[in-house]
């Protein structure tokens, strides 16, 4: 689980310094007046169609055989192996596919594989590859090809945000380190067929060993462990197995590809497709006019009444995978006692926080995974709703007495915690809710604002009480716990439980999704009764498609790209 910093509500903040704060009573004016008024007015999820086509743009009715999505910031490193930039991440998507992928509620399903099997100690996969299975240049895809990928995956000199050392592929180490000239755990079976040996199960080894595939003829040629410079080379010339083919990058204006006419699903029927490099404050104006058939927005009432104004949208709502969060200093002598930590979360009026900043499009989170997933849980888990009384009361077991000022008091130190956090919009409004909600049963929040990487340095130092951040996309239940792992994250800031290891290992060894689920019930439960953070908000998705183009369906596991074989223009 990557920690995030949440999206700015303005420039970010350079280095800590105080910070003006919004009052409690400005907050609840925001939201006695503001959008959030009109929470009874949410729109659905799902998709909510376009009320009036003759509105489209007639920039975009030109386009008779293209269709144009929205990009943040691409560098132009196009192979799926090598990106540090999530933008390239989404281009080679597009480009190249996957064996393996996640369907819409972030199970596993083949794609470009045809089948696979997983032997009975969770330690060997055999992948079969779709027949005639193709290159975009007409080239077949061969489990050599796999092999080759999975080998450059772990090159020592690679350097990428993908990791594929969690699939623990046996002999990757002694590859990696120079010990061995091979990877023992790769054996190609034949031409289709491919056998990968692990030396422990994982939940999401068939998701990193079954990602998108480089082919061997096209990106091999003096290729040696070390020797990644052809590779590289290759960044801007990318060849996959995906719905489209890649035409050309022009920076800083857009990625232009082709329909893949060698696809495996058939060609796709829309010619060309484009991704249009735009900027946040430009995304409306750009699909108002019709420059862009498809983008994402910030979930907002004012975002979505202008959407639906426009008639021809097709407006998509659906759930993020992420969740905000506090976390608790695991090595804080004044949060040791779980009734403290207990106390903080019934303390905080999170359902407040979620209006004020969600306005109807957000929902108060109680496990680190989202509704989305099937790992959720929507009943077993304590939800740990606002109730001042039951945290005062907490606090007083806990041997926290009032003092003179109303601040508690033990063994002659106050109840004063500071909050690490960033300049953000849900921050704006988490700061002064948690100021007031806190001192009203006797404990007083420091916040203590700065930039991202102040506060990443403050945490790793172990200067806080309690830190706030967003989490990364989840694609997997055990990616939302596994830093609470004595391994993990938190777990090397402190934090441990036996229990809770235990099940988080058990979850992760277990690979049917209906045997993992009741570990993983038992696991939330396990955290709630011994949390190292507090759970803040679950949030919307938020985006919009012309009405001229059918077949976006876009999800959190895949975006836009599952949808891209599928559109049609319509209108």
């Amino acid at each position: 689980m990557r920690l995030h910093d949440p999206i700015p509500a303005g420039p970010v903040l350079r280095r800590p310094r105080p910070l003006a704060l919004p009052t409690l009573a400005l907050v609840l004016g925001a939201l006695a007046c503001g959008p959030a008024a009109r929470a009874q007015d949410a729109l659905p999820d799902g998709t909510t169609p376009a009320t009036d086509l003759s509105q489209i743009p007639a920039t975009a009715k030109a386009r008779k055989d293209t269709v144009v999505g929205a990009i943040s910031a691409p560098q132009g490193v196009f192979n799926p192996y090598f990106f540090t930039n999530g933008w390239d991440e989404n281009v080679t998507e597009v480009i190249f596919g996957r064996l393996v992928n996640y369907d819409s509620q972030g199970k596993l399903i083949p794609e470009q594989a045809e089948s696979w099997t997983v032997s009975p100690d969770n330690l060997v996969y055999t992948i079969k590859l779709r027949p005639g299975l193709t290159y975009s240049d007409g080239s077949p895809v061969t489990a050599e090809d796999v092999a080759f990928t999975l080998t450059v995956a772990y090159d020592p000199t690679l350097e990428s945000e993908f990791d594929i050392t969690p699939a623990a592929i046996a002999g990757g180490p002694e590859y990696k380190t120079g010990k061995a000239d091979s990877i023992s755990g790769l054996k190609v079976i034949d031409a289709q067929t491919i056998q990968v040996t692990t030396t422990s199960p994982g939940a999401k080894t068939l998701y990193l060993i079954g990602g998108p595939v480089l082919s061997k003829a096209h990106y091999g040629k003096g290729f040696a462990r070390g020797q990644l410079d052809g590779i590289r080379a290759l960044g801007g010339d990318p060849l996959g197995a995906g719905s489209y083919v890649f035409d050309k990058y022009l920076p800083g204006q857009e990625v232009r590809f082709h329909a893949n006419p060698n696809y495996f699903r058939g060609k796709p029927e829309v010619e060309h497709f484009i991704y249009r490099i735009t900027q946040d404050t430009t995304k409306l104006q750009l699909f108002q006019t019709g420059e862009t058939d498809y983008d994402g927005f910030s979930v907002s009432q004012d975002n979505i009444d202008t959407l639906q104004s426009l008639g021809f949208a097709d407006i998509n709502l659906y759930g993020s995978s992420d969740y905000s969060m506090i976390e608790f200093n695991p090595k804080d002598p004044l949060l040791r006692d779980p009734r403290v930590r207990h106390a903080l979360t019934y303390g905080l009026d999170r359902q407040t926080l979620v209006t004020v900043v969600y306005q109807g499009y957000g929902q108060v989170a109680t496990q680190p995974i989202a509704p989305i997933s099937w790992a959720y849980d929507p009943d077993g888990i304590e939800p740990f709703a606002f109730d001042p009384a039951k945290a005062a009361a907490l606090l007083d077991e806990a041997g926290w007495k009032p003092g003179p000022d109303g601040i508690r008091a033990k063994d002659g130190q106050r109840l004063s915690l500071t909050l690490l956090a960033t300049k953000s919009l849900i921050n704006d409004a988490l700061i002064p809710i948690a100021k007031e909600n806190y001192k009203a049963i006797g404990v007083d929040l420091v916040p203590e604002v700065s930039d991202f990487s102040a506060l990443l340095a403050k945490r790793k130092a172990g200067n806080y009480d309690l830190a706030t951040f967003r989490t990364s996309g989840l694609s997997d239940p055990h990616d939302g716990v596994e830093d609470f792992l004595p391994t993990g994250e938190v777990g090397r800031l402190g934090y441990h439980n036996d229990e809770v290891e235990r099940l988080i290992l058990e979850g992760n060894a277990t690979l049917d999704p209906e045997k993992r689920k009741p570990i993983y019930h038992k696991l939330y439960q396990a955290l709630a009764e011994d949390p190292p953070v507090i759970y803040l908000a679950y949030r919307k998705i938020l985006s919009a498609a012309d009405g001229r183009v059918s077949g976006f369906k876009p999800d959190i596991y895949n975006g836009i790209i599952a949808s891209l074989p599928n559109l049609k223009i319509v209108h």
